[in-house]
C-alpha cells in the first residue's frame, strides 16, 4: 500500500495497520522516515498560522518564524519523540508488559504520522479563525485521535507475540 493509503486505513482501523507494519520486522530506517515526513506535515501544517501572526506582529519576520518552526518539527520533535518513547518504554519495563522499544517507538511515530491529516485541519483552523473554542475543539480532536492511534497500535504491538 502508499503512505497515503495505510494514513487512510488507520482511521479504519489503526491496530491492523501497525501490526502489518511490525509483522514486516524491524525496520529503524521506516521508523525515522515516518518520523521526518511527520514533522515536515506538520511544519507545513503551522506555516499558515505562522504567516498570520507575521502579519499581526510584524517585529518578528516570517521567514523567522518558519525558520525556527522548521527548526523545532524537524529536529527537536523526533529528538522529543524519541526521549518520549525510551520514557514509555521504561515504564513499560516496570510494568512488565510485553513491548519492545522499536513497536514503542514505531507506534508512536505511527500515529503522529497518521494524525496529520487532523494537524493540517488545526494549523488552517490557527490560521484562519485564530484562538478560540473551535481552535481548542480541533485540537481536542487531535488529542483524541492521536492518543486513540498510539494506543490502538500499542495494544496490537503488546498482543502479538
Amino acid at each position: 500500500m502508499s503512505l497515503t493509503q495505510d494514513i487512510f486505513a488507520t482511521y479504519k482501523g489503526p491496530g491492523r495497520v501497525v501490526a502489518r507494519f511490525l509483522k514486516q520486522g524491524r525496520n529503524e530506517v521506516r521508523a525515522l522516515l515516518f518520523l521526518l515526513i511527520a514533522g515536515a506535515l506538520m511544519f507545513v501544517a503551522s506555516a499558515p498560522f505562522q504567516a498570520r501572526e507575521a502579519q499581526v506582529d510584524p517585529d518578528i519576520p516570517l521567514q523567522a518564524r518558519l525558520y525556527w518552526s522548521a527548526f523545532l518539527f524537524i529536529f527537536i520533535v523526533p529528538l522529543l519523540v524519541y526521549l518520549f518513547a525510551a520514557l514509555v518504554w521504561a515504564l513499560a519495563w516496570v510494568a512488565r508488559r510485553n513491548v519492545t522499544g522499536f513497536e514503542i517507538r514505531f507506534t508512536l511515530v505511527w500515529a503522529l504520522l497518521a494524525v496529520t491529516p487532523v494537524s493540517l485541519l488545526l494549523g488552517i483552523t490557527a490560521a484562519l479563525i485564530g484562538p478560540g473554542i473551535q481552535l481548542q475543539a480541533v485540537g481536542f480532536i487531535w488529542l483524541a485521535v492521536f492518543v486513540w492511534f498510539w494506543t490502538a497500535g500499542l495494544l496490537r504491538a503488546d498482543g502479538s507475540r
